[in-house]
């Protein structure tokens, strides 16, 4: 059980049974609890995250420790607050100054940009913003307020259950104050507390001394212990506050030396945290950071040697706030003892030996780096990844802070903002126009190649992935052909390593929007066995003046040549395929030899630890050092050990990856508001056998039929060869339905997987009512969650409920329709994606189902996937069907079977057999 984060911003408690599960999943031995969130997660985010505030458990899972601690923020605003403060509070309309008071309002942008960062992986990730967290915490405040009004023992009991950690701030307050009196104790201690004098008068802070007479006498004991209780849990952590109670000098104000000044500020979050009020100069508190001179490293000021590989400088300095230090300052804060100094006018924090000790060492590195630092240290010195993986605490790291040079800075800035890349020209020989976004992609994708880096680009399904890869291709030819004419070289053809079921949609995009590249498919689908053999006898003759070569990642392990050749760029498609570093197409990939690699994956890598290594190991190995390293990162991860540990990784990552999705602000007016693709996939050898068995029966009975009889043995065979592309079970009439069995149930699962990851909603339409259950068990498996079932047997009365629940915030993740029963009259708008899983061959009806998603009130764009299965009937009728599109609804009113059966035995049989070396589904 996950806590999940909703594309509207709302928080649910649901099973999640996938790799994220390890950072915020609750254990089965905490049934009782988890039952308990579930039904305050079920009556609001605000009810979830207080109920989650109040555990007992130490170490809860990263993500549920992530939310925990933000509630914590609030409570502890309402926590400072006296209790009669926090009654007036309560009791204070909606509308109040009081509810809307600055100690009450959300931190600033600021802190709250620093909070999204250090989120651990959690579904619903990319959904969390700055203005969610401002929506959840004033929904925290307006939860808080009324059930702490609505409490039967009165407000101040609400909060002491609601934060039982911490006991209410405010009934004793540390204050420190400067004291510019005394040059050698320049700081104050004062101890008070809250005594009310009256029911009518003001609560006053009294010194603390004043609650020993208070409390002096019998039976006042319990009162005065009750009063020092947030005082004994803060020595606990804080040997200050052990020393402050164990001589008494709590009970009397006191003049403080530097050193214990320091000591003090730096317990202010130990006190706070047991249940202390603490007032401290506002120098020390409004700061973001700890203001204190650091040793600050510059990074890539000028590239020394280009590339991945290659080497950029670094510099280091003595800085305060960001200005170096003059030599006579740099002397006298290394020379300082005490923890305060006073430097510019102002006190700052200092510790000597760790300002040396940070020199020291990177003037270490710098006589062991003459050339330069290495690209990839760089990237990951700057990240914070190389700190955070240390054991050092973050205290001793932030002594010193990585900043980026003047070339480092402009690269980075083109990498966030590809627009800014003004030397490349997008779409020139393209045989389409590129939408701004896609263009941007080409800038990025060809700058990073430029830079010798590999990149991931992970846009959305449905953005153009594929033709921003074939304008890269175009752009690359151009500029190896310019290269080639200056230095009478060869050029080096690129390798798209794809799945077999989009070799077909690879060849078409490329036929349609780059006619011009040499295109060579190395797959027995497509390839000729005399050509293989060439190819592995003299794969560089033979392709020598091809651009492009397509395989799959099953032919990059069992054709050696594949790796033995020299590639001018790699290109993985649908690259989760090598998310097993372990697996043997893994390893095969990264043997492939390239000037640059780019992996395309519309799933947010980033949230999944386990895929993050092996992708990055392929684009730029090394990044995230070694597996065994970045399994011990990834485990300081989940742990919550570091608390910078995932911004870092973060951080690190961000540059070599691109993605963009469909409901960006500046992406979605681009979109077409529906795009339509076909999808293909292959055949099990189950399915091929079956198929084939059904084409020789229909050959023996076209010999003795004729009329009516032959068109009800054509239009019957059509139904039997539908039945087996969509899975061998329905044709037997078995009830197992194992994904393996049909090439259709695992592109369906491939489809899915993005749509699961960014929580959007999918329909599925099959014309058979008795593959809408089988669907529907398949798929519940692949999302988690159970979804919904209409058709023909479903009462009429029960559709508008079925309605209702998809249509709800948070509903299932999928509706499977029969067409006849869902083609009209539903208003389905929570779906942004529509499966045709089998082929109605009519395009009128396909266009009727698929308007359920696609109508008025749908605020998303849709995303039609048409399944054909390749080299078989299906793909020829959509071929068909496409080829004759503007006469698609006069010629085809009666479907395509309609055709079929007035074809000749001849053309019949011709038409639905089977191209068995691109029908059989392959790696």
């Amino acid at each position: 059980m996950s806590l999940i984060l909703t594309p509207g911003g709302r928080l649910v408690l649901r099973e999640e049974n996938r790799d994220l599960a390890a950072f915020g999943t609750i254990r089965k031995s905490d049934d009782a609890f988890a039952e308990e969130l579930r039904a305050a997660f079920e009556l609001s985010s605000a009810d979830g995250l207080l109920r989650l505030a109040v555990t007992g458990e130490d170490k809860l899972p990263t993500q549920l420790a992530f939310w925990r601690h933000f509630t914590q923020l609030w409570l502890r605003r309402l926590s400072v607050r006296s209790e009669n403060d926090f009654s007036k509070l309560v009791k204070s309309g909606p509308r109040s100054k009081l509810r809307n008071s600055d100690d009450l309002q959300p931190p600033d942008e600021f802190a709250l940009v620093r909070l999204i960062e250090s989120a651990p992986p959690m579904t619903g990730l990319e959904y969390l913003s700055t203005d969610v967290l401002r929506s959840l915490w004033e929904e925290l405040k307006s939860v808080s307020l009324s059930a702490a009004a609505d409490h039967k023992d009165g407000a101040v009991a609400w909060l002491q259950a609601a934060n039982p950690q911490q006991n209410l701030l405010g009934r004793v307050t540390f204050h420190l104050a400067e004291n510019k009196r005394d040059a050698d104790r320049p700081f104050a201690f004062l101890a008070t507390y809250v005594h009310q004098i009256s029911k009518q008068a003001k609560l006053q802070h009294l010194p603390l001394a004043e609650a020993l007479k208070q409390y002096a006498g019998e039976g006042n004991s319990e009162k005065m212990a009750a009063l020092l209780k947030p005082v004994k849990a803060a020595s606990v952590d804080s040997k200050l506050v052990q020393e402050l109670l164990t001589t008494r000098r709590l009970f009397q104000p006191h003049a403080l030396s530097i050193n214990d000044a320091h000591r003090f500020l730096t317990s202010v979050p130990a006190m706070e945290q047991a249940g202390l009020a603490v007032r401290v100069p506002d120098w020390w508190r409004s700061r973001r950071s700890v203001s204190r001179p650091e040793v600050r490293v510059t990074i890539g000021k000028e590239v020394c040697v280009q590339g991945a590989a290659g080497l950029v400088d670094f510099s280091a300095d003595l800085c305060l706030d960001g200005e170096s230090l003059t030599d006579e300052e740099r002397q006298q804060i290394l020379n300082s003892s005490g923890g305060l100094m006073m430097l510019r006018g102002k006190w700052v924090e200092v510790d000597s030996e760790k300002l040396q000790e940070a020199l020291d060492h990177w003037s270490e590195v710098k006589s062991d780096h003459i050339g330069g630092l290495n690209f990839i240290d760089a990237m990951r010195q700057l990240s914070g990844v190389a700190n955070a993986e240390s054991d050092d605490d973050d205290d001793e790291q932030s002594w010193s802070t990585m900043t980026a040079g003047t070339w480092l800075l402009e690269t980075l800035q083109q990498l966030r903002d590809p627009s800014q890349i003004d030397d490349c020209q997008p779409g020139q020989d393209l045989q389409a126009t590129l939408r701004p976004y896609q263009a941007d992609g080409v800038r990025w994708m060809w700058f990073m190649t430029r830079l010798g880096m590999g990149a991931i680009l992970a846009d959305d399904m449905g953005l153009g992935k594929t033709i921003q890869v074939i304008d890269l291709l175009l752009m690359l030819r151009r500029q190896g052909s310019k290269r080639r004419k200056s230095e009478n070289s060869s050029l080096q053809p690129s390798l798209l390593v794809v799945p077999a079921s989009l070799i077909g949609n690879w060849v078409a995009e490329l036929s349609r929007f780059a006619p011009s590249l040499k295109v060579t498919v190395v797959h027995r689908s497509e390839c000729s066995a005399e050509m293989m053999r060439t190819l592995k006898e003299s794969p560089e003759e033979t392709l020598g003046d091809v651009d492009v070569v397509i395989t799959t990642y099953g032919l990059t392990r069992r054709l050696e040549w594949l790796q033995d050749l020299q590639w001018n760029l790699v290109v993985l498609d649908e690259a989760q395929a090598i998310k097993n570093a372990k697996s043997a197409r893994g390893k095969a990939v990264r043997k492939l030899k390239s000037s640059g690699r780019i992996a395309l994956s519309g799933t947010p890598i980033e949230n999944h630890l386990g895929e993050l290594w092996s992708l990055f190991d392929f684009c730029t190995p090394g990044l995230l050092g070694s597996a065994a390293e970045f399994k011990k990162y990834a485990k300081k991860i989940s742990s919550g050990e570091s608390a910078t540990a995932y911004a870092a990784l973060r951080q690190l990552v961000r540059p070599y990856m691109l993605r963009r999705q469909k409901t960006d602000p500046n992406i979605a007016p681009d979109l077409p508001a529906k795009t339509e693709m076909r999808t293909e996939a292959g055949l099990s050898k189950t399915q091929v056998v079956l198929y084939e068995r059904v084409l020789k029966e229909l050959k023996e009975r076209l010999d003795s039929s004729e009329g009516i009889a032959r068109s009800g043995v054509v239009l019957g065979t059509l139904m039997q060869l539908k039945q087996i592309c969509n899975h061998p079970d329905q044709f037997l009439k078995q009830n197992e339905y194992d994904e393996k069995a049909s090439g259709k149930f695992q592109r369906l699962a491939t489809i899915c997987q993005p749509i699961r990851d960014r929580q959007e909603r999918l329909l599925v339409f099959t014309q058979f009512q008795s593959l809408t259950e089988p669907l529907a068990d398949f798929l519940s498996g692949v999302f988690g969650r159970s979804g919904l079932v209409l058709h023909g047997g479903v009462a009429v009365k029960k559709r508008k409920k079925l309605v209702e629940e998809f249509q709800a915030d948070d509903g299932p993740p999928f509706f499977v329709i029969s067409v006849k029963a869902g083609g009209t009259g539903l208003n389905l708008t929570a779906a942004s994606h529509v499966v045709h899983f089998d082929r109605w061959w009519n395009p009128a009806v396909e266009n009727q189902a698929t308007d359920r998603a696609f109508r008025i009130g749908q605020k998303r764009n849709v995303l039609v996937h048409k399944f054909v299965c390749r080299g078989t009937v299906e793909e020829r009728i959509d071929t068909m069907i496409q080829a004759k599109q503007e006469l698609a609804d006069e010629v085809l009113s009666e479907g395509a079977e309609k055709l079929l059966t007035e074809m000749s035995d001849n053309e019949l049989l011709k038409f639905v057999a089977i191209d068995r070396t691109r029908a059989e589904h392959e790696e």
